[in-house]
């Protein structure tokens, strides 16, 4: 187990290298090599030449490739300081870049944004988790019966129907309709009560397109275990029906589902765009959204590195529980 650890750790630390180079040359390199002047599109169009010329210089867009990836890779684990003749501008460690248009430093406004999306991505994924694996075993087991088929139909209505779409109907019935919650968001540290209550509805909302899907995944993964020679065996030698679903039949349904929660937990966590937009949450989804209208490069850029991260993470804890799901892959 120690050495499987050990495995993956190593692959993920490569992995993060490739994943920061591969950001790097998409911000910086290709739209240099399609003549893109990368300094104007950090400081604006309307910017005077002046302005933008201390941009280039600042940020080294002048120097050889290796020196400029160098100074990227610096910035993220020892800080960075741009300068261009007296003027200074020192971002502190990890400098995931500085915004010269909102003269912010990207990495404060990301950490200040992040807890808001962290708590939507994980108190959605935990009522998907619950209700959508529930859904899909119980159609399994029931397979054909009337339970199966209106927990399918709802499933297919959770898939095809938008975020917007659900999540405007929840606030205009259970907000502005019935007044049973509050649809404001309201930071956890000034009230908890206030906080859940401007939660809940963005997280039933994300939770039913994704319990839709875990519940179709889940029906069709369990259908084939049932199938399976072990399983048949295991009903032969007299064990209890719980034991043979709980214990061995859940086993293995839950390998794809753990593989389809580390990406979708890992993508949100980069910002749930749409969900965040209907409910007004100032999460990393609404920045992203607004640095795309102003064209802020830096903070697209440092939200991106910070989904590739959330995304890699999330695999890596999805590797350790197999090798704690399934001891095949431990032997392997």
């Amino acid at each position: 187990m120690l050495a499987y650890l050990i495995r993956r750790l190593f692959a993920a630390a490569v992995m993060l290298v490739v994943i920061i180079l591969v950001v790097f040359s998409i911000f910086f390199l290709v739209p240099k090599w399609a003549g893109v002047d990368i300094a104007t599109s950090f400081v604006g169009k309307q910017a005077d030449p002046a302005a933008v010329e201390a941009v280039r210089v600042k940020l080294g867009l002048g120097d050889p490739v290796y020196l400029q990836v160098w100074d990227f890779f610096k910035g993220i684990f020892v800080g960075r300081t741009y300068a261009a003749g007296g003027d200074v501008t020192h971002c502190a460690a990890p400098c995931f870049g500085y915004s010269f248009r909102s003269e912010q430093a990207v990495w404060p406004v990301l950490t200040d944004r992040f807890p808001v999306t962290l708590g939507l991505a994980l108190g959605a994924a935990v009522l998907w988790l619950v209700f959508g694996v529930s859904a899909g075993v119980l159609s399994a087991l029931k397979r054909g019966s009337l339970w199966d088929r209106g927990a399918m139909v709802v499933a297919l209505g959770g898939v095809s129907l938008p975020i917007y779409f659900t999540g405007l109907l929840s606030l205009a019935v259970f907000s502005y309709g019935l007044g049973w919650i509050n649809g404001e968001y309201v930071p956890l540290s000034d009230s908890v009560t206030g906080w859940l209550g401007g939660m809940i509805l963005p997280w039933i909302t994300l939770a039913f397109l994704y319990a839709a899907m875990y519940a179709r995944i889940t029906r069709a993964t369990m259908l084939e275990i049932l199938g399976e020679d072990y399983i048949r065996t295991a009903r032969a030698k007299g064990l209890k029906e719980q034991v043979v679903i709980g214990k061995h039949a859940m086993r293995s349904t839950m390998t794809p589902i753990l593989t389809m929660l580390g990406m979708d937990l890992g993508a949100l966590i980069g910002g749930a765009i749409l969900t965040e937009t209907t409910f007004s949450l100032p999460g990393l989804g609404q920045k992203v959204l607004d640095a795309i209208k102003n064209q802020d490069l830096p903070f697209i850029l440092g939200v991106t590195l910070i989904t590739s991260v959330a995304v890699l993470i999330a695999n890596l804890v999805v590797d350790v529980l197999y090798a704690v799901i399934d001891p095949r892959v431990r032997l392997s």
